[in-house]
């Protein structure tokens, strides 16, 4: 039975560039059942999903649900829940949780100062080491379930790094598909082994180029200049580049990346369109995702 994994991967469509676009994550702690909109359709409270997505409007913040992996029960969770706010822009990427005895705590927060990157002290800092966020929800997509669910298990198994399962984080048809805090950096296509590999490299502060779909504190047209720049340069540390990104006109962009050395470098990008057309998640009509080109990269 094809997949839209499976067809993505036989087609060689490129991970580079195809990471959600977040300055912020907020993690909700939400066991039990999850549906397609996990915000409004899971055993979370549905005013406090749609408080929180109307928060989180334009201002950066991305929410989503996660769960420990494995425990799938359609009961309430007992207890306080884990609530873990994550900015991941360079230079001040930082990581904050709390716990809280009703989900819609969350909603009252700061969602305007948080995608800012402005914490005020909420919380408390995580102080380990890498969080690992798994795609799983296969009401979303099966690919997310068929995929996610075994690796998910194998990394918490594991036990190297914290582990959630996660309610989306787009790009169905590159899973099983991870996010990585501290840096936000999105990985598709992975094994349990390129999955330890990609965790053991963030604890060491550094990103993996071969798997990486981007970070996401960068919109699509900047992750692809990132992506370039990194494979030119073979630079892996996380935390060496930024980015300022204009419109070059011609319908593209012009991004200028900085090496926090001194460094920098141009990179052209134009919009294209992957082809044969292919399903962009299971079910859906075939169509022709966008894609982003990165042209040469000029160093200045």
């Amino acid at each position: 039975m094809s997949t839209c994994a499976t067809l993505s991967l036989e087609l060689s469509e490129p991970l580079a560039a195809t990471a959600a676009t977040a300055a912020t994550w907020l993690l909700v702690e939400q066991s039990g059942p999850w549906g397609a909109k996990a915000l409004t359709e899971s055993h979370l409270e549905t005013a406090t999903g749609r408080a929180l997505e109307a928060a989180a409007a334009g201002t950066g913040v991305r929410v989503a649900l996660i769960r420990n992996p494995g425990r799938h029960a359609d009961a309430e969770p007992a207890g306080l829940r884990e609530v873990i706010v994550a900015h991941t822009a360079p230079g001040r990427s930082w990581v904050r949780r709390l716990a809280v005895a009703d989900p819609a705590e969350a909603a009252g927060l700061d969602f305007a100062a948080l995608g800012a990157g402005e914490h005020g002290g909420l919380g408390v800092e995580h102080a380990g080491g890498p969080i690992a966020l798994v795609c799983t929800n296969g009401r979303r997509d099966r690919c997310c379930a068929l995929l996610g669910r075994p690796l998910a298990a194998e990394l918490a198994a594991a036990g190297h790094s914290e582990v959630w399962e996660v309610t989306h984080l787009g790009g169905h048809r590159f899973s099983p598909t991870m996010l990585v805090l501290p840096y936000g950096y999105a990985y598709g296509r992975l094994s349990g082994a390129s999955a330890k590999e990609v965790l053991a490299s963030t604890a060491a502060g550094h990103t993996v180029p071969e798997f990486s779909r981007g970070r996401s504190c960068w919109d699509r047209p900047g992750q692809a200049a990132e992506h370039a720049v990194r494979l030119a340069t073979g630079e892996t540390a996380a935390e060496a580049l930024t980015l300022r990104q204009e419109p070059s006109g011609d319908g593209g962009w012009t991004v200028e990346v900085r090496h926090t050395d001194g460094r920098r470098w141009r990179v052209p990008v134009t919009e294209g369109t992957s082809t044969p057309a292919r399903p962009e998640s299971c079910g859906k009509a075939p169509a022709t995702p966008s894609r982003m080109v990165a042209g040469t990269v000029e160093r200045l």
